[in-house]
């Protein structure tokens, strides 16, 4: 049972389904993974039903998507249920649920990561802001859908922002903030299958948050991803297995709360050296929509049930050097105010074997598809090289179309030196 009703939710359902006598659930899914299983009409927070549901339909792996149930408590609960679950416990999850606990853990483990201040009164804001010689970046403390990381141009944004967000703008979530010292390089997402002090690496990608060309316009989940990361070498991938991530799981086990699932680490690569600017406790959206296809064919059941706590060893698998593009589709008005309702036509052509549509926020409505999200869904293209995936990708989005549909034209435009 798949966890979750977004792009990333059907791309795992397609990467799952590749696997050999596999049934698949979706809780509650989308038009994409009914395509591929069962949706069950239950939403991915009700952690009562989602258990229930998975003992009643005999269900042997649970594979969450969002981070959402997760902080909730989903796998602790499946799991004194007598039900595997590929994500971790309450508490292992904290490492996306707080960015100050996740500041913490890095510290204790060695980790370089931004200089940061805790602040939870609007009265300790100038004291903190003073530990800073430029405009620090903003962030909620706890989950913000997204919405929790703002960059102000300078110190009077900051206190605003600060203040805001402290006085309930974000809810519970800004009830706390961390300011933090702002990196600049080159973003990386690397993902890694984990249980306890073990881990194995998966592709790693690179995402395009901003709304906008060249980085413009606002943050939102993500325009699109590619994988590989072009910026990502072997030499890199060692450093941040060595000096990242094999000291916080040896922290998380350390404090008694190990750390089972997919660990995704948000780097900023610095003309210094990586830095660490966050973990997520699940695969990335869109970046599992860019990752997943290049694992070996019917592999990725393997790993979540590993993750879960099924045999011994780490599993090997074969990595497709083919690089592919994803490029998001959004909706009228995203991310501010996302419209919904509108009608989608996809032409037949954009499916073929290496290029294919992800649903994300669609329905069923008005005799076909509509609208029903901000991330509306997304064009993945498999390539012999870089240029060739993002080629495939762009002509496939040409293929889709509805009312004010909004997308970045510079999604892997770095592989052209663009």
């Amino acid at each position: 049972m798949i966890v979750g009703s977004g792009g990333r939710e059907h791309a795992m359902a397609r990467a799952l389904a590749s696997g050999p006598g596999v049934e698949i659930l979706t809780a509650p899914g989308n038009p994409g993974t009914a395509a591929l299983g069962t949706n069950l009409d239950l939403p991915a927070d009700d952690v009562p039903a989602l258990v229930a549901t998975a003992r009643d339909h005999r269900v042997e792996l649970v594979v969450p998507g969002p981070e959402g149930p997760l902080v909730a408590g989903l796998a602790d609960a499946l799991v004194a249920a007598g039900i595997r679950c590929a994500g971790p416990g309450r508490a292992a999850a904290r490492l996306e649920a707080s960015k100050a606990f996740t500041r913490q853990v890095a510290a204790e483990a060695g980790v370089r990561s931004p200089v940061h201040r805790l602040v939870s009164d609007p009265a300790e804001i100038e004291a903190a802001l003073a530990g800073f010689a430029d405009p620090p970046v903003v962030k909620a403390d706890g989950l913000a859908a997204g919405k929790g990381v703002m960059l102000p141009d300078d110190f009077d944004e900051c206190r605003r922002l600060g203040r805001e967000l402290l006085g309930g703008g974000l809810g519970e979530a800004g009830r706390r903030i961390v300011l933090e010292e702002r990196l600049f390089g080159i973003e990386a997402s690397l993902f890694y299958a984990c249980r306890g002090t073990a881990f194995v690496a998966l592709p790693h990608a690179r995402d395009h948050k901003r709304l906008l060309e060249g980085d413009q316009g606002p943050n939102t989940g993500g325009m699109g991803a590619v994988s590989p990361n072009p910026a990502v070498g072997t030499d890199l991938e060692r450093q941040v297995a060595d000096e990242i991530i094999r000291p916080v799981l040896r922290v998380m086990v350390d404090r008694g709360t190990p750390f089972h699932g997919f660990l995704f680490a948000g780097l900023m690569l610095t003309t210094s050296g990586p830095a660490l600017l966050e973990f997520n406790v699940r695969l990335g959206d869109p970046e599992a929509q860019a990752i997943l296809p290049r694992i070996e064919q019917g592999r990725f059941l393997e790993v979540c049930s590993w993750v879960a706590g099924q045999g011994e060893d780490p599993p090997h698998f074969g990595i497709d050097p083919d690089p592919t593009c994803a490029v998001v589709l959004a909706a009228a008005g995203y991310p501010e105010s996302p419209r919904r309702g509108d009608p989608i036509e996809i032409d037949p052509a954009v499916e073929r074997p290496d290029r294919w549509f992800i649903h994300a926020g669609t329905a069923a409505g008005g005799g076909g598809l509509i609208t029903a999200g901000g991330r509306v869904g997304a064009v993945v293209a498999r390539g012999g090289d870089a240029t060739t995936a993002r080629r495939l990708a762009y002509d496939g989005v040409r293929l889709v179309r509805w009312e004010g549909m909004t997308y970045r034209r510079d999604v892997g435009a770095e592989v052209n030196g663009g």
